[in-house]
């Protein structure tokens, strides 16, 4: 029998094994998709195991529709999400450990409504767990294919080997990316300067040790970043390792957690065993929350064990050895707005806090994007970038190039220049959605009272203003309105908006939240006036919903009402009296009369208003306050707003 003796010299070929290995596999991958065909169908559900789909709830509040939680005894939970905008599902697989930290420091933490998904809600949607039966059919049928074929020892030798090489741990799966092949600068981060000199502390630090070394400061430098998401935290790392000339290891927080006992442990240990070998080296830990939840807290006694092993790596244990590697971690959350860990906040001696870019700086992040594009396709004299970066504050230099990008999109399909209409297209679309007029054309009663509800919300928005006398070019140059709509939004699931400028981010007065307040029940007093209290719609559903929020801040969080200034929702958890659901309700009823008193002074004004917006579907800013001054001219003007003023 020559052929044995042949075919165990040729398996110790490396590439003959691995091709054998490769068809091995591809058997019995047919095999069990042939005993499985249940398992090739289209399915709604995107899978992840990104824990940061579920620590940016609490920004993503207003969008969720529903939250679900899949085997919450399992080893592997799974989080269901379905947001109001989006069909499609998302399902979250988490490990146990990692669950448990969730369902306390954010969804608790920050009251996102869950519910655990009932048996007979899985039995009808049993894709949510799809990704685990793949692993069971394949091994169900590795089995029976083991059972009829010789070859199937050999199979199952050259898998768990193969398994074994690809599970976390070994560092042949990390990717390391040389300082001359990082694309980028400093100069990129547009504006941001008090970001640039931290940074450039931070180099001049990790460059000079000695010096240091000196004031008996011997510890590495390791860097925590925070901040809104797209404001260049990740980019950042590699432009500090393109500038100190040392090679980048990046890596995912969420990727360390592969669901086996000491996964992530196994992990980080190979990553800093390869920074070591390179001498001098960048660790980035993107999307590192998770890693910086208080430990101590979970169910068994390896739930910490990938935080524990990132401490031990972070104290300098093993600092002769990684004297040289720079560990660098990012993270939407900061010790400010999420409980974490002290321990692991003391081991980073530096933190450098991103921010939102003011308006100088939108503007320049604009320019610039702009002039990365050819010269022809942007109508520069036609361009008034100050109006743009006004009308987008809060975004980040992200969402400023997706903007922009979106501009392009329109130009490229009506074959024109990128102007200011343009940008302001593109930044309706990025805020608001795709509209249509065809989904309401049919639908006249209820274009009204979305007219009517719409400018509810803009006549409560000027009331302060023309309540004290102010001429209608001064309230229009302090008005944040852009345009009033009754174009359906599929994305809101509504058949009207009002689209305003939102200020910077600042710190509001008590007038100034019970002016929010007043404003957002302007669409549903509006409806009361015109319908009756019984002609309200449930159109105002999201703005109660807002408002209630808002009371609920300013009277048990902030006592705004109160000499006693306490944060009740603490109390509640010692068993203390919580603050009366009456008072929120005895605010709630006081601003509501106050707006439908107020209301009632621009009926004759919105009238008019309602059958040129019913008209037309759409009002910019200019022409709402061009009609206004018509109807001022014409003294519409409602007698008890002019008695208002001359009282004042």
């Amino acid at each position: 029998m020559p052929h044995f003796p042949s075919l165990a010299r040729s398996l110790k070929n490396a590439h003959l094994r691995t091709a054998l290995f490769a068809l091995l596999l591809l058997c019995a991958v047919i095999i069990s998709i042939e005993r499985a065909p249940k398992l090739i169908k289209h399915s709604p559900v995107v899978y992840s195991q990104d824990v940061s789909l579920i620590t940016s709830l609490p920004t993503q509040r207003d969008r969720l529709e529903y939250l679900l939680l899949a085997q919450p005894l399992s080893d592997s939970p799974r989080y269901v999400i379905k947001y109001k905008d989006q069909t499609k599902l998302f399902s979250v697989k988490v490990p146990s450990t990692t669950h448990v930290n969730l369902e306390r420091e954010v969804l608790l933490r920050a009251g996102i409504p869950y519910a655990i998904a009932q048996p007979e809600w899985l039995a009808t949607h049993d894709e949510v767990l799809r990704d685990q039966e793949p692993s069971q059919s394949f091994w169900g049928s590795a089995t029976g294919f083991m059972a009829h074929n010789a070859m199937g020892l050999l199979l199952l030798v050259m898998m768990a080997a193969a398994l074994k090489k690809s599970m976390p741990g070994l560092a042949s799966g990390i990717s390391l990316t040389r300082p001359e092949k990082l694309k980028g600068s400093m100069d990129d981060l547009i504006g941001m300067e008090d970001i640039k000199r931290e940074v450039a502390h931070l180099a001049s630090m990790i460059r000079h040790r000695e010096l240091y070394k000196l004031h008996n400061i011997d510890k590495p430098f390791h860097v925590m970043l925070t901040g809104p998401a797209g404001t260049g935290k990740t980019k950042l790392a590699g432009y500090l390792a393109k500038q100190l000339d040392i090679p980048l290891i990046q890596v995912s927080g969420s990727g360390l957690e592969s669901g086996l006992v000491g996964g992530g442990s196994k992990a980080l240990n190979a990553i800093y065993k390869k920074a070591c070998a390179q001498g001098r080296c960048l660790i980035f830990i993107d999307e590192a929350q998770s890693l910086f939840m208080p430990r101590g807290r979970g169910e068994r006694k390896w739930d910490d064990d990938t935080s524990n092993t990132l401490l031990g790596l972070l104290d300098g244990i093993k600092s002769d050895e990684g004297n040289g590697v720079i560990w660098v971690v990012a993270s939407n959350f900061d010790d400010a707005n999420s409980e974490m860990d002290e321990a692991m906040l003391r081991r980073f001696s530096v933190k450098i806090n991103f921010r939102l870019p003011n308006k100088a700086e939108r503007r320049a992040l604009l320019s610039v994007f702009l002039r990365r594009k050819d010269k022809a396709v942007v109508a520069w004299e036609q361009l008034n970038l100050d109006y743009v970066a006004e009308i987008t504050s809060n975004l980040s230099p992200a969402l400023l190039e997706s903007v922009v990008d979106g501009a392009s999109m329109i130009a490229i399909e009506e074959g024109c220049q990128i102007d200011t209409d343009l940008l302001f297209r593109a930044f309706e679309r990025s805020a608001i959605g795709l509209t249509d007029r065809a989904a309401s054309a049919e639908k006249d009663k209820q274009r009204e009272r979305v007219a009517l509800h719409e400018l509810g919300h803009f006549f409560m928005q000027i009331d302060p203003l023309l309540r004290q006398g102010m001429p209608l070019d001064e309230v229009k140059t302090k008005s944040t309105l852009l345009k009033i709509s009754t174009e359906s939004v599929s994305k809101l699931g509504a058949l009207g908006y009002v689209l305003s400028a939102m200020p910077d981010a600042g710190l509001q007065t008590l007038e100034e939240l019970e002016q929010d307040v007043i404003q957002l029940y302007g669409g549903v007093a509006a409806e009361e006036l015109f319908y009756g209290e019984r002609g309200i719609s449930i159109g105002s559903q999201n703005d109660i919903q807002k408002v209630t929020a808002r009371l609920e801040l300013m009277v048990n969080q902030l006592s705004m009402y109160s000499r006693s200034k306490l944060d009740y929702r603490q109390l509640r958890h010692d068993g203390a009296p919580a603050t009366s659901v009456r008072e929120l309700e005895q605010k709630a009823d006081e601003l509501y009369e106050h707006t439908l008193k107020a209301m009632a002074s621009y009926q004759g004004w919105m009238i008019q208003l309602k059958d040129t917006l019913m008209e037309r579907y759409v009002l910019s800013k200019d022409e709402v306050f061009d009609l206004l001054a018509c109807f001022q001219a014409d003294q519409f003007l409602h007698p008890q707003l002019a008695e208002a003023r001359v009282a004042t």
